[in-house]
């Protein structure tokens, strides 16, 4: 069975399910009677964003048809996941996340590591980008792809460039050529680089073809970075530092011409706003220290977390005024959004208060008090992605020839976006985690978690 088109309402055709279908497809998977949010690249027809009533069909770890009854039959042999009521979205992406090396470190749990790909899982991510590389974490992405090992599907950063890891243009250059001959997908910056070196890693990485992104150095300064070619901007700390928003108000006029700057140049940006709220100690302190999600940290980071807020400091605490510089900070993702900027979904776990996975119930509301509409914070963690990765591979989409990276949720996220935090189940890769599931594995951690604590 071939499925060329689906004509949908107004006469419209729809040319995103064109795959073939075996009558007979034994391991495939069905998603039968959901209403699908296909997230195309293009928004064009804003009252298609909901397909009424589908059928999707996922054999191996792709999608090979989307449509209705009437044109995509169950396969024999296919497990059916009844959609009726559901909505039927792309996995979600971490686009600042971390993941812990392969070897135990700091003392912290052995099963550490693969509670983190758990977690994420749990919150409906299906891809990280990593953003600090270690020692045989390239194996772990291999083993993850290979599924020797159950976890989100991995991007990973190399170890840190900066002013102790870079100390001369050449060892810039070097090192971004072990980078990309060692097989990382991106190198990522860190403060502390002078302008020459970061010219040097920016020149270099052009040639080799390979990517950075990260923080913005203070000697290089965010229009230096923009115009040097970083893929992202994650946290907005450089705009603030050349705004000079950390303890004044600023308006949209200020922030207008590197908003444009931006824009010219393709820059994306990944906010990670609830966790740099807790950073700069505008955060409300008993609210996160109530989060239920920390059941399933280590003590060990729990501990070191409730350390950061009694210090009140750190590289970017900006204390007194931080009431500030969080609303400079909101206004700041309200104009790059208004703008068109690119807007990717990140929230920098785990780090303070940001559980793996569970962190982006945190970042989505920052995310709406900017502006963002529902559809628009969908697609920073969606189709944006898969924009982003394009060269690596096809997802963030539920359509034909696409990952089989799904999220199925109980209500629609369009009219509220909370249905995102308790999924009635996550595919990865074409694998089925059911809500049953997914509870199990986190009753899992927390009670390991809390027999940690007795020790």
């Amino acid at each position: 069975m071939t499925i060329s088109r689906i004509i949908v309402k107004a006469g419209l055709f729809s040319l995103l399910f064109v795959l073939p279908v075996r009558a007979d497809a034994p391991g495939a998977t069905v998603f039968d009677q959901v209403h699908v949010l296909p997230m195309p690249a293009a928004d064009d027809s804003p009252e298609q964003r909901v397909l009424r009533n589908q059928r999707v069909v996922v054999k191996g770890d792709r999608i090979i048809a989307v449509g209705s009854a009437s044109e995509v039959a169950i396969p024999d042999g296919a497990t059916r996941i009844d959609g009726q009521g559901r909505f039927l979205l792309p996995g979600l992406a971490e686009m600042h996340g971390h993941v812990p090396p392969l070897v135990d470190f700091s003392g912290m749990p052995e099963r550490y590591l693969n509670d983190v790909l758990t977690l994420y899982l749990a919150g409906g991510v299906t891809t990280v980008r990593g953003m600090l590389g270690h020692d045989q974490q390239l194996r772990l992405k291999d083993d993850i792809a290979s599924g020797r090992r159950l976890g989100p599907t991995l991007y990973l950063a190399g170890p840190s460039f900066n002013q102790r890891t870079v100390t001369s243009t050449e060892q810039a250059r070097e090192r971004v050529q072990q980078h990309k001959a060692e097989g990382w997908d991106l190198l990522k910056i860190h403060p502390g680089l002078s302008l020459e070196h970061y010219q040097a890693i920016a020149d270099e990485a052009r040639k080799q073809n390979i990517n950075f992104a990260g923080h913005v150095p203070e000697a290089v300064g965010i229009e230096q970075a923009i115009l040097l070619g970083s893929r992202t901007i994650d946290h907005l700390d450089g705009y603030m530092a050349a705004l000079g928003g950390f303890d004044k108000a600023l308006s949209a006029e200020d922030m207008a011409p590197l908003v444009a700057l931006t824009k010219e140049h393709k820059v994306a940006v990944v906010p990670t706003e609830a966790l740099w709220q807790t950073i700069i100690g505008a955060a409300d302190v008993t609210k996160l220290q109530a989060y239920d999600e920390l059941k399933y940290m280590p003590a060990r980071v729990i501990a070191g977390w409730q350390r950061y807020l009694q210090a009140g400091s750190g590289a970017y605490y900006t204390g007194e005024t931080a009431a500030i510089h969080a609303q400079n900070r909101k206004l700041l993702l309200g104009e790059l959004n208004r703008a068109g900027v690119t807007i990717l979904l990140g929230t920098d776990a785990p780090q303070l208060f940001s559980v793996p996975g569970l962190s982006l119930r945190r970042e989505i509301p920052k995310m709406t008090e900017a502006g963002i509409s529902n559809y628009d914070i969908l697609r920073s963690g969606t189709v944006l992605v898969g924009e982003y990765f394009a060269d690596k591979d096809q997802f963030g989409q539920v359509q034909a020839g696409q990952r089989a990276d799904l999220l199925l949720v109980d209500g629609n996220p369009l009219d509220d976006l909370s249905v995102l935090y308790q999924p009635a189940g996550v595919m990865v890769r074409g694998q089925w985690l059911g809500r049953d599931k997914l509870d199990a594995m986190l009753a899992d951690i927390a009670k390991a978690r809390l027999a940690e604590s007795k020790e």
